[in-house]
């Protein structure tokens, strides 16, 4: 029997217009403490993922085989998502960020420890309820070119998840791509588009309207804007803010720049050696961090002016490079073109 489509009328994301570009929101820290909503209010919060005593080895380069040592990536991390909240994943390099959104979209095996996502153990998935897993978790990669298939057109590349779950008819698919397409602020005649046609902002929409086509209620985004330009950057990270206040889609945004982690986390998670060395709300830990290392991230943050005449001073010592001058936040944005 053949599995059953799935109406798209009611979606979400169909419903909700397109999101504002051209300027950097507030951080949602800052927006929280100013009354606004982040995607949390208006009920109770319940976790939607919980990481336990995660553990994960690799062996060793070099040495002799029956000798190598093994890597430890991560050693007894515990973390929990609620429902359309954002944790932001933080550490430097070889801290296990990587690694541990793996586990959680279930690409990597941990040693031990479990990952259970609504009350199920990810790690016992198979056939028919791992598939329903992999529709309702999703991933934003760090390298949008590398993340689509260069023969495809990004069109199809959206719409593959459609077509793998058998979402509504062929017209239905067709229209939700360009829906999709218009939500991350990209224009619906792009399609067609090779991604080589296409800037790195751009594949970067195109990844994040992937990863939304199947309306997921996670999304795991490993460094999504550390490969663009800081203009760009500010575009990208106002769209997940923007996404997550319409959709309440639960994220975790791994990154290593705690000035980016500022601007659309409520909850952050810091990464030592593979060790958790802090978590909590993201006021706290950034404005009154308790380990050393998180205290060593905090003072390597740029400290640029802010631009522009009549832009108000930062009130928080976590001014990031994205914050762009008056011009620009109110300009168009212009990694979108409208003809061939």
């Amino acid at each position: 029997m053949p599995a059953p489509t799935r109406d798209l009328h009611d979606h979400p994301a169909s419903r909700a217009g397109l999101p504002q570009r051209g300027r950097l929101l507030e951080p949602r820290a800052a927006a929280r403490r100013h009354g606004q909503p982040d995607g949390s209010a208006g009920g109770e919060v319940t976790a939607l993922l919980q990481v336990e005593n995660l553990v994960k080895t690799y062996p060793a380069s070099g040495g002799l085989p029956f000798r190598r040592k093994r890597f430890t990536a991560l050693d007894h991390v515990s973390i929990s998502v609620d429902r359309g909240r954002t944790l932001g994943l933080v550490g430097e390099s070889g801290s296990g960020k990587s690694t541990l959104g793996r586990c959680v979209l279930g690409l990597t095996a941990p040693d031990s420890g479990s990952v259970i996502f609504d009350g199920a153990d990810v790690t016992k998935l198979r056939g028919a309820k791992l598939s329903e897993f992999r529709r309702r978790v999703q991933p934003v990669f760090q390298d949008p070119y590398g993340s689509l298939d260069p023969r495809w057109s990004v069109g199809r590349s959206v719409r593959e998840s459609l077509d793998v779950f058998r979402v509504g008819t062929t017209a239905d698919r067709e229209q939700r791509v360009r829906d999709l397409f218009d939500r991350v602020g990209l224009n619906p005649a792009l399609t067609d588009r090779l991604p080589s046609s296409l800037s790195g902002g751009q594949r970067q929409r195109v990844g994040i309207a992937a990863a939304l086509a199947s309306d997921p209620e996670l999304i795991v985004a490993d460094e999504p804007v550390s490969a663009l330009d800081v203009s760009v950057q500010a575009q990208i990270l106002n769209l997940f803010q923007d996404l997550q206040n319409d959709l309440g889609v639960a994220t975790i945004f791994v990154t290593h720049d705690l000035g980016v982690v500022e601007h659309v986390s409520d909850d952050i998670a810091v990464l030592f050696h593979g060790e958790l060395v802090e978590i909590g709300p993201a006021d706290r830990i950034l404005h009154d961090p308790q380990h050393d290392y998180t205290k060593r991230l905090l003072s390597a943050v740029p400290r640029p002016p802010l631009i522009g005449a009549g832009t108000p001073r930062p009130t928080t010592p976590l001014a990031h490079p994205t914050i762009l001058p008056t011009s620009a936040r109110t300009a168009p944005a212009t990694d979108i073109p409208t003809t061939d």
